[in-house]
């Protein structure tokens, strides 16, 4: 008799002890839980080990990567209704520890366990990074983790990101515009908060695939220096910068940011590129950027940011990010960026919230991804996609739900005699 869905949806009730909001597939056959609600499908009883021997987050997104686990029906529902059963548990020892105590739990356990079959826990998807957390954020260490995300390929890229290779939040004047025209003008918006001129010097640091340095070059006549991490960024920049007949006005660098010397410059961009510094680094990376601006120069920190937590020594980093998607990145409430650019002598002078722009260009990321799916899993490979489909849907919905927000940060290098050299209508750019 097939009955593995009904005891699977039973079992995982008697552990949460609420009802399962999604309907569930298991290896037999069998279905089990409200008919209208998507279908978490579990293809095998490997998935169950998965979800035993790492329970919440990181054993739900190895059986995803893996193809143990799977979802039929609208995925953001789907991701969006066990949210809160799995994601915003998390996995704390101790909360683990304190459930176990409840009889009701170890019996679901033991038969979760039965269900399961042979207790060996299964090898992790290729896809997870494996590596030491011991030196965070040395230079080599930060190469390699930028490899890991940046170079899967620029055709994969081109799939997902459309023509205007801009990997960050757009800026969006309605939700039916397209995604190019809402790229183009976030770079635009940038380049105006910059105060951008003919015969200034840019510094565009995590520069991608050049899309903003080809912008300000090209609308803006300001002489660029574009740098990453990622060998396969910069070749492709170059590309399109020859392209583009801008190579008297862009260099693209494979470089360090710490590794620049030859300031100062008059602006200095940098687009979802702070996420990687990672704390103990961040008043590093803010007094580096401030030496490298002139006096009266412009930073504009464009940055994804998380809610503060009452303890924020209890923060963690999410485990499937860092296994997955960006290894050792890092975010921080809004607060603390802006008091550690103070702290390295900026003036902050304005902040920008875009949160809902993001869900928005999430959402086209992951149509993209969709619409082209076999071309995208042959490129990179079908548990690199289904990173990424995972990633950038729930990403989506944390934006939307306000779990997490992104922001521009406008900052000065104020001369000492106070003068900022900005409008009196700071907003000039609107």
């Amino acid at each position: 008799m097939a009955d593995a869905a009904l005891r699977l949806k039973s079992l995982f009730e008697q552990l949460l002890g609420t009802p399962i909001p999604v309907r569930i597939r298991a290896w037999d056959g069998s279905e089990a839980g409200p008919p209208d609600a998507p279908t978490l499908v579990v293809r095998n009883r490997r998935a169950l080990r998965r979800l035993l021997w790492k329970p919440g987050e990181l054993g739900m997104a190895r059986a995803w990567v893996s193809g143990d686990l799977g979802i039929e029906g609208d995925l953001y529902e789907a991701l969006d209704a066990m949210s809160e059963l799995v994601w915003e548990r998390g996995e704390d020892a101790r909360t683990l520890a304190q459930a176990l105590r409840d009889p009701e739990v170890r019996s679901a356990v033991r038969g979760l366990v039965k269900l399961a079959g042979l207790p060996l826990p299964p090898a992790p998807p290729p896809e997870e990074v494996r590596r030491s957390r011991a030196h965070l954020h040395t230079k080599r260490t930060d190469k390699r983790a930028i490899s890991h995300h940046y170079d899967v390929g620029n055709d994969f890229y081109e799939i997902v990101l459309g023509p205007s290779m801009v990997y960050s939040c757009a800026y969006w004047e309605s939700p039916d515009g397209t995604l190019e025209d809402a790229q183009r003008d976030k770079l635009e918006l940038i380049c105006r908060k910059l105060e951008l001129a003919p015969g200034q010097r840019l510094l565009d640091v995590g520069c991608g695939w050049g899309s903003m340095a080809i912008h300000a070059a090209r609308e803006y006549g300001v002489s660029v220096v574009g740098v990453t991490l990622s060998q396969e960024q910069a070749a492709y920049a170059r590309k399109r910068v020859a392209g583009e007949g801008l190579t008297d006005k862009v260099e693209i660098r494979v470089q360090d940011y710490r590794d620049v010397t030859d300031g100062p410059y008059d602006a200095i961009s940098s687009i979802g590129m702070a996420e990687h510094v990672g704390t103990e680094r961040y008043l590093e990376y803010a007094r580096d950027l401030f030496a490298l601006l002139r006096p009266g120069g412009r930073l504009l920190n464009h940055q994804i940011a998380r809610r503060p937590w009452q303890d924020e020594s209890a923060y963690d980093i999410d485990e499937f990010i860092d296994a997955y998607v960006f290894p050792d990145g890092e975010l921080a409430p809004i607060g603390t960026t802006v008091t550690q650019l103070e702290r390295a002598g900026l003036e902050v002078r304005d902040v920008e919230v875009i949160r809902e722009h993001y869900a928005l260009t999430l959402r086209r990321w992951v149509a993209n991804l969709e619409a082209d799916w076999a071309r995208a899993a042959k490129l990179a490979g079908v548990g690199r996609a289904r990173v990424w489909r995972l990633y950038m849907a729930a990403s989506a919905l944390a934006f939307e739900r306000n779990r997490i927000g992104v922001n521009q940060v406008l900052a000065v290098r104020t001369p000492d005699g106070g003068d900022s050299g900005m409008p009196l209508r700071a907003r000039s750019w609107n």
